[in-house]
């Protein structure tokens, strides 16, 4: 009888173990054996095997991994992202609606420490991911609360896993609310429909973002793998450098024509109002690289992954990052001074004071509208894994139940959807957000997990304890001064 399958020979055998941590056993999960190719020799044989050796011969080998090697399988497996499409993925978890707020920064920090400032947490972002990184593969973690739970136990866990369902249900909700304001406008400015077709129930915008959920965001959302994303990651960042590339021109335009005004180059503490700005600031900087949620999930779809590779990546899109929004914040302050908002977007329904000004307006607005409907997706990917992994834990992976994800999609749709239409104003709960689970998400956790795991034999050297330790204590700071002006700011506002 033909059969497409290879006989393993007598002399063979396979040996399966459990590695357990006594101290922090993981959950019970079914078992789920995976058949892999044996067609595609070069990429499963082992150099020592293919010399003639045997394992006997070289028991002493550490670099061999049995689960390095396949069983049998019938069908090719799909390759990986490679490196510019985890740059693109990693990209779009960070660039998102946090950049529309970074001119509004720039407006209070002034020009010089603002800059300072993006850069500088840019980097920390950066070391604390490579750490994340280093100790997930120690722990073989496949996702952020797997080596949470391994490192600081299982209530961390848990912590950590409301944090991300936080954070990014909260991310969505203000895309929803970006997108809504934009093409059918606000109290602060005229929607596009409004300008393009009038008045009329098109431009309603509960309608708006229904039509948009439904239509553009659910069938991407639909998609199980994050390397599927890829593309469409891509055309984000594109659209992104659209919008950074659009503001720098007209911003050195006027600037050459002398319609700027002189910016204000350090912080204003000339009164209780300027101060506590500045104290609610500061936390939306440390929410503007939050990615981390979705560091395991783009390094485990990483074609040939290790953690120098998944490192690079990191560091090309720190790079990146860190010029997109130095850019967007010094010209979005230079274009709009003093009259900044806290999302620079309304500020394009007005004449901009150049040739083209109503053209460029549009390319403005709409462009980044397209960018966040191509954010949404990605965000959202590491949200549903965590919600699964919460509610459903023990059962069959995400990927192998795709009933199972697409109801977990609708449902996530819906309630996101129902939260942009119940919340007008959401800016003040992201500030929150920003300050709590962003800044533990970036910071926090990753600072304690390469503390506490350096304490079980995977030394840091002093240079990174002191780096970590330097991380953590910043953001516990950044998280209680945040807290304390978004409690000031309220009270203020209600006098």
């Amino acid at each position: 009888m033909d059969s497409n399958y290879t006989a393993i020979s007598k002399s063979s055998f396979v040996d399966l173990q459990i590695h357990d941590d006594i101290q922090n056993p993981l959950p019970q999960r079914k078992t789920h054996i995976k058949l892999l190719p044996l067609d595609d020799v070069e990429r499963f044989a082992d150099p020592k095997i293919g010399n003639g050796q045997s394992f006997e011969e070289d028991d002493d080998d550490d670099d061999f991994d049995i689960d390095d090697y396949p069983l049998v399988s019938k069908t090719k497996t799909s390759k990986g992202s490679g490196v510019h499409g985890a740059v693109f993925n990693l990209t779009t978890s960070i660039i998102g609606a946090g950049i529309m707020a970074l001119p509004a920064t720039m407006k209070v920090l002034g020009l010089v420490l603002g800059f300072v400032l993006i850069i500088l947490m840019g980097i920390l972002s950066e070391i604390s991911v490579e750490l994340l990184v280093r100790f997930s593969v120690l722990c073989k973690a496949s996702s952020y609360g797997d080596v949470v739970r391994y490192s600081l136990g299982k209530p961390s866990k848990v912590l950590s896993e409301i944090c991300i369902i936080v954070n990014n249900a909260g991310v969505l909700v203000v895309y929803l609310i970006i997108i809504g304001d934009v093409m059918s406008g606000s109290l602060h400015h005229v929607g596009v429909l409004d300008q393009w077709l009038g008045n009329g129930f098109w431009d309603h915008r509960k309608v708006v973002i229904l039509v948009v959920v439904v239509v553009f965001l659910a069938p991407l959302c639909a998609l199980d793998k994050i390397d599927s994303l890829s593309l469409t990651s891509a055309a984000s960042v594109a659209l992104a450098v659209v919008f950074v590339v659009v503001c720098f021109v007209v911003a050195l335009v006027k600037l050459i024509e002398g319609k700027i005004e002189a910016p204000r180059m350090t912080p204003d503490f000339g009164s209780k109002r300027a101060i506590l700005d500045l104290l609610v600031v500061i936390p939306i900087m440390t929410n503007a690289y939050v990615c981390h949620f979705n560091v395991q999930p783009i390094y485990n779809e990483l074609e040939g992954r290790t953690p120098q590779k998944m490192n690079r990546v990191g560091r090309i899109t720190t790079v990146l990052c860190v010029v997109v929004y130095a850019s967007t914040a010094v010209s979005g302050y230079l274009l709009f001074g003093k009259d900044t908002e806290s999302d620079v977007l309304t500020n394009f329904d007005k004449d901009l004071g150049i040739r083209f000004s109503s053209a460029l307006n549009y390319i403005v607005r709409i462009g980044y509208v397209l960018h966040l409907v191509l954010v949404f997706p990605v965000v959202h990917f590491s949200l549903r894994q965590t919600v699964d992994v919460l509610v459903f834990e023990g059962s069959a992976p995400l990927s192998e139940s795709k009933k199972r994800s697409l109801a977990l999609t609708a449902v996530l749709l819906a309630l996101i959807f129902f939260g942009s239409t119940m919340i007008p104003n959401i800016w003040t709960a992201f500030k929150f957000t920003g300050a709590t689970t962003a800044v533990s998400l970036g910071f926090i956790f990753p600072s304690l997990i390469a503390l506490r795991l350096s304490q079980r034999g995977e030394r840091l050297s002093i240079g990174e304890k002191f780096l970590s330790w330097l991380m953590l204590i910043l953001a516990v700071i950044v998280s209680i001064v945040g807290l304390i002006g978004n409690i000031y700011s309220l009270q203020s506002s209600s006098e």
